[in-house]
């Protein structure tokens, strides 16, 4: 019952590739596998990626989360709370585990469940940076909210893109490279963004965007589909939505 011998079997490990899959699992919940090279790695879906519930609650950050509306509750304002070294340890454990999951999730296109695994990792870095104890954890973080940011915005944009909304997909990509810029400079280090990889895709993605879009008849197809829409000819409507649909993935590449 224990041995994975078989499940290994009938998945072959291929190197160099992101080998992930969804499943659904004995309790009828989504499970995200990650074929290893020396065995396999499973994430819940939802919630925490192992399936804890640290004191009862979805993650830790749920639970400090809590702490500090008790405190508030208590003491009429959030001054004197803080987060112990141990606390902010295990707040770095759990959005190691994040990181994975997300990761997995983008390679599955699944850009939805991508938005919500990375605004909730920097949702951390903001409770680190502002209720840490020591100083050294309120940045322990820091360093990796450029790529953070620059995931939770890949995807956001390409949720845009199936919409057929580019111009909301662009608008979103140079938020997110504003957003950078003022944390470079926020270190005093305005100097960096020209030299950060996390911008410089963010701005040729946006560049593909409206190189692409401008290049392909999408919007003329769209202008038609509401066309047949207000005739209420829904059979061509439904044709042209369809026809977007795969043009709209080849754009997307």
């Amino acid at each position: 019952m224990l041995d994975i011998t078989r499940i290994l079997a009938d998945w072959e490990y291929v190197p160099d590739e992101v080998n992930v899959r969804i499943i659904e699992g004995d309790d009828r919940k989504l499970k995200i596998q990650m074929r290893l090279d020396l065995g396999l790695l499973q994430m819940e879906y939802d919630g925490r990626p192992d399936g804890k519930r640290p004191y009862g609650e979805e993650s830790y950050l749920c639970y400090f989360q809590n702490q500090l509306q008790k405190y508030i509750k208590k003491n009429g304002t959030d001054e004197g709370f803080c987060l112990t070294a141990e606390d902010c340890v295990l707040l770095q454990n759990e959005s190691l585990q994040y990181y994975y999951r997300y990761l997995s999730l983008f390679h599955l296109q699944e850009y939805e469940a991508v938005v919500r695994d990375t605004a909730r990792n920097l949702e951390v870095f903001d409770f680190l940076k502002t209720y840490a104890e020591d100083e050294d954890d309120q940045l322990l973080l820091e360093q990796y909210r450029p790529y953070v940011v620059m995931m939770n915005a890949r995807a956001a944009a390409h949720l845009r893109l199936e919409k057929n909304r580019p111009d909301e997909a662009v608008q979103l990509l140079e938020n997110a490279i504003l957003q950078l810029e003022a944390f470079f400079a926020e270190f005093d280090r305005p100097d960096l963004a020209n030299k950060s990889s996390e911008i410089l895709f963010l701005r040729q993605f946006a560049e593909e965007i409206q190189s692409r879009w401008s290049a392909n008849p999408v919007r003329e197809l769209r202008e038609k589909m509401m066309d047949a829409v207000a005739r209420e000819d829904f059979e061509t409507a439904a044709s042209i939505r369809d026809e977007i649909k795969k043009l709209s993935k080849k754009i997307q590449g």
